[in-house]
């Protein structure tokens, strides 16, 4: 028996895709939640990005991880690992390892939106990791910390680079409400791509395979299958460029001639002129300053900081403070 608990239902989920939908497509220019990408396709996709050249956030994450899970686990000493947005978790086995030979492992908690993806990783974790109680929670890190269980110390893990798709105000929210569920002295694990040289950034979100630009596409498969549109998905093409001002890449795409599109299920239509870009996500980059001064006006301490060798992406530790 596998123990989830469901905080979103799909009807929470197909609810949030109307209302997104219906609040970005009206916008100038128009966006999309970049959360939308992540159907079972979308998912496959993404590990499949994960595993080419150009993308080296999850190999330069990964490496941090290999070098440090022994310290961390040392200088946590949790007893309860919480996973947001957890995936397979497979990065995360070398820091359960780390904790489980340091003798305090006791609660493995995994936060994810997909229930079935929670189903699968949650038997995985039981049958890895016993006697270690294991929980999977299907909620949204945005909206259900609160509700997160698992006893202190813990040790909050939030990797991949994930908090650079929320802007600067929403990551200030979620980090405030991650401090708030959490009691002082705990700990949150945060992975951070590093701001780099232009073309290394935009090689990693336009790879020469062409799996992102499937990948950015499939949000479009996404909103014909569940909302009856009637994309023609061959007539947008995949766009990346970044951001100096804002220190970000943007993920857009362009459409190739003007069309009207129809989305029955939410009782709309909307026009795209040629060349329109519609926005589907923001990956912000981060400098080690910046990512310690929002930890503080959050209420957390930094304790270690790391990069990988070629110092691509940081590592933070932080603790929740008083």
């Amino acid at each position: 028996m596998t123990d989830l608990t469901v905080h979103l239902t799909q009807n929470d989920v197909l609810r949030g895709l109307r209302s997104d939908v219906l609040t970005g497509l009206a916008a100038t220019p128009k966006t999309l939640p970049p959360k939308w990408f992540y159907d079972a396709r979308g998912s496959e996709l993404f590990e499949e990005i994960t595993r080419l050249e150009e993308y080296y956030p999850t190999r330069a994450e990964r490496e941090v991880l290999a070098d440090r899970a022994g310290e961390i686990a040392e200088l946590t000493a949790a007893r309860t690992l919480v996973e947001l947005g957890s995936g397979s978790s497979e990065k995360t086995r070398l820091l359960l390892d780390a904790l489980r030979a340091g003798g305090t492992l006791q609660e493995i908690v995994a936060l994810d939106v997909s229930e079935a993806a929670l189903e699968s990783s949650v038997a995985v974790l039981r049958d890895a990791y016993a006697p270690a109680t294991v929980h999977g929670v299907v909620g949204d890190f945005t909206q259900h910390l609160a509700l997160l269980p698992g006893g202190a110390p813990r040790l909050v893990v939030f990797l991949g680079g994930t908090i650079g798709n929320l802007v600067p105000v929403e990551r200030a929210k979620f980090l405030s409400a991650l401090r708030d569920d959490l009691r002082a002295g705990e700990w949150l694990l945060l992975g951070t791509d590093l701001v780099k040289d232009k073309d290394t950034l935009v090689r990693a979100y336009d790879d020469a395979q062409g799996v992102t630009a499937e990948f950015n596409r499939n949000v479009l498969h996404v909103l014909n299958r569940e909302l009856g549109a009637d994309f023609d998905t061959s007539a947008f093409e995949h766009v990346a460029v970044w951001n100096d001002q804002e220190e970000w890449i943007e993920m857009r795409l362009r459409a190739t001639r003007a069309m009207r599109v129809h989305l029955p299920e939410v009782h709309l239509e909307v026009d795209f002129a040629e060349n329109e870009e519609m926005r589907t996500e923001v990956s912000s980059k981060f400098r080690p300053a910046r990512v310690s001064t929002e930890l503080a006006e959050a209420g957390f301490t930094i304790a270690k900081w790391w990069t990988d060798r070629l110092n691509r992406f940081g590592v933070s530790l932080s603790q929740a403070t008083d």
